[in-house]
């Protein structure tokens, strides 16, 4: 009996010893391999600062909250190495993670999936007066005819947003080019956000170069006085029409775009849009995306618009978007919409406005801009992309670059957009002028 009780702490003390062991081995090769990692990132200056991850809200993180994924954009800061010859040290100096000012860091006008129609509507109403944007700008009305004296081309942009989404370098490209072709011109921004400090700072390489830029919060409520918008406003804000399950800030911008030109008058673009033209021998004009093989326009777009202040199509334009609103259908606000306003009302208008070729305003369709991004792989592309590049700069008064496709993209050295470009900015900001078509030396993402 001795004997087997024996045997039976021999056989556990082994056991023991075969777990200590196999733990100690798993915890070497986890610092081995760690060491590995981090000597090999040291020595090809892999940390760098500022690196940003975005993420979908399919995404399964297991260390992060439900609340940061909604939030979309994760940052980390300043992850730099540093070292001594001998006595290398990593140095992580913060972690931050952006949020928005609402509560539930949610985008205020983005409701929460899977809600009925009901269940939408009430939600927007309740969460409408956090959006500041809605609330009276008494200042706009002065502060945006005191900012149009003089102006030669007044240009409009939106950048209707949460705090979460920056007014980056494509779009600040969309800026600077505009001021390089037409620089006697104004551009006022509509946003909530880009009116603020970062605003200013954000367009100061501009504002110091004496060209005239302001961003400024719309007051909606004088925008949509007096035209169809007013009605479709209210019902939105007290609970009874469905904002649907599109930002509403996107449906916003199509609006805005609309009532602005009604009030003011002028150009209003895309902030993907390029300019490459002086705009100012364009009047009642807009854009057709795409044409049949009679040459006749299948598509408009609403990126670009340039209309006399109170025209009627402009009107029209307001009306339908009130009447036949719908959140639920991409473009449906939209490209879509001016696309049948114009079919229905031709007859009517064909001799007050006008519908410009593609070639105008959407010289690449949207399914074909990531290869004016790309570096020619032979010298038959780099001739193709000379010539491409002069037929645009030739033929067109600016590119939209539908950034919901390209954002993706880096312009690459030699590219159709590195030649555009080095021509057609003022700051030039992302790049040394005297290395233009390097892509090393500048990137839009």
């Amino acid at each position: 009996m001795a004997t087997k009780v024996s045997s039976s702490k021999t056989m556990a003390e082994q056991r023991r010893s075969n777990r200590s062991r196999h733990t100690k081995f798993h915890v070497f090769t986890t610092v081995c391999l760690i060491a590995i990692i981090f000597t090999y990132m040291f020595n090809t200056n892999t940390f760098v600062s500022n690196i940003s991850f975005n993420f979908t809200p399919n995404t399964t993180i297991p260390f992060l909250s439900v609340n940061l994924l909604d939030n979309q954009t994760f940052i980390v800061n300043q992850l730099k190495s540093t070292s001594t010859l001998h006595n290398p040290v990593l140095i992580v100096k913060e972690v931050i993670v952006q949020k928005s000012v609402s509560e539930d860091d949610q985008n205020p006008l983005v409701p929460p999936i899977n809600l009925t129609k009901k269940q939408r509507m009430s939600w927007f109403k309740n969460k409408l007066p956090e959006f500041d944007m809605l609330n009276s700008n008494q200042e706009f009305e002065i502060r945006a005819k005191e900012f149009f004296q003089d102006c030669k081309v007044r240009f409009f942009m939106t950048w209707i947003s949460s705090p979460l989404r920056v007014f980056g370098k494509r779009e600040f490209l969309a800026v600077d080019a505009l001021f390089k072709s037409n620089p006697e011109s104004c551009l006022m921004i509509l946003s909530n956000v880009m009116d603020s400090d970062f605003g200013f700072q954000t367009l100061k390489p501009i504002i110091d170069r004496g060209f005239r830029v302001q961003a400024l919060t719309p007051d909606l409520n004088f925008l949509f006085k007096n035209t169809p918008a007013k009605s479709w406003f209210d019902h939105i804000k007290n609970g009874n029409r469905d904002p649907g399950e599109i930002p509403l800030a996107q449906n916003l911008s199509n609006l805005i775009r609309l009532v602005v030109l009604y009030k003011f008058g002028g150009v209003y673009l895309d902030t993907d849009f390029i300019p490459l033209k002086d705009f100012s021998g364009l009047r009642n004009s807009i854009g057709a995306q795409s044409v049949n093989s009679l040459g006749n326009w299948t598509r408009l777009n609403n990126a670009v618009l340039i209309f006399d202040k109170n025209h009627p199509l402009l009107y029209k334009f307001i009306e339908e978007f009130a009447l036949t609103f719908n959140g639920n259908r991409w473009g449906f606000n939209g490209p879509y919409l001016v696309s049948r306003v114009v079919e229905r009302e031709t007859k009517e208008l064909e001799s007050n406005f006008t519908v410009l070729p593609p070639l105008a305003f959407y010289p690449v369709d949207w399914t074909r801009i990531g290869g004016l991004f790309l570096r020619p792989v032979n010298q038959a592309h780099r001739k193709w992309a000379e010539t491409k590049a002069a037929q645009i700069k030739e033929s067109s008064y600016g590119i939209h670059l539908w950034n919901k496709q390209s954002r993706r993209f880096r312009i690459e050295e030699e590219s159709i957009m590195a030649r555009l470009i080095s021509e057609h900015c003022v700051i030039c900001k992302f790049f040394k002028k005297s290395q233009r078509l390097s892509h090393n030396s500048f990137s839009v993402s």
